[in-house]
């Protein structure tokens, strides 16, 4: 994508540096307020309807709206704990592969497609706005598979194994919901266009490579380029490299299996 290094020239500004940090901790702030309130998830999720009567933050808000998913007690706070953590790895790790900017470009056409599927389908889906950060640890687990998590803090895993276990689950849930593909695809089209589809590309060019080098190497060792070649069974060095050869008085070169008296 060369031409978010024209737009980083122009639009350098609207960068957004910790995008992901800041938006997990507005997940804990939601958190903590929700012992104050346990209705404010239902004043900051997306509603078509109250967003046109003019509650316009919920275009916002719904992002960070349903923090108490796991719930409030112990189990929820564990969860939202680990997100944090994971989260804060991930914004480093991205921006640092590539660039403030193109991160948060990344960041917005997530935010756009989560805005446009939510105003597309009739029954917007609740708790919608996780799946920034999904998207973004599905780019993470894409440019860094190999980085391990510790399960249950003893079994390390590597989180392309985390990445692949959500993504069937995902398309399990398509096969039961085909309505959603369209939702999902919105949702995850700026993980296809930064690291997707990318990643498939560098695929193909290393089986590509992969076949030119196996060519290469066949035509490097083809037997028409043997130096020695006997004249009487055709072997040479390379066919088998332990066979010797010998000029006969013919002016002909055998093996020395072959060689005349």
């Amino acid at each position: 994508m060369q031409f978010l290094d024209k737009w980083e020239r122009k639009f350098g500004w609207i960068s957004f540096p910790g995008f992901l940090r800041y938006y997990a901790l507005l997940h804990v702030l939601v958190f903590l307020l929700q012992f104050i309130n346990p209705q404010i998830g239902r004043i900051l999720e997306f509603d078509r309807e109250k967003i046109f009567a003019g509650e316009v933050w919920r275009l916002v808000t719904f992002l960070f709206s349903s923090s108490g998913l796991g719930g409030l007690g112990a189990l929820g706070a564990l969860f939202l704990f680990f997100m944090v953590m994971i989260a804060f790895m991930m914004n480093d790790a991205l921006e640092g592969a590539w660039g403030v900017f193109r991160a948060s470009m990344f960041y917005y056409c997530g935010y756009l497609g989560l805005l446009a599927a939510n105003f597309l389908y009739n029954t917007p889906m609740l708790g919608s706005g996780f799946y920034i950060y999904m998207s973004a640890f599905l780019a993470f687990a894409t440019l860094f598979p190999k980085v391990e998590l510790l399960l249950f803090f003893i079994l390390p895993v590597q989180i392309r194994w985390f990445a692949i276990l959500f993504a069937v689950f995902l398309v399990i849930g398509l096969f039961e919901k085909p309505s959603h593909i369209g939702f999902i695809a919105l949702c995850f089209g700026n993980y296809l266009l930064w690291a997707g589809i990318p990643a498939l590309r560098g695929q193909v060019r290393i089986i590509e490579a992969a076949g030119r080098r196996k060519r290469f190497e066949k035509n490097l060792f083809s037997d028409e380029e043997a130096f020695h070649r006997c004249a009487a069974c055709d072997r040479t060095e390379i066919s088998d490299p332990e066979l010797e050869f010998r000029m006969s008085i013919d002016g002909k070169e055998y093996c020395t299996e072959h060689l005349k008296d």
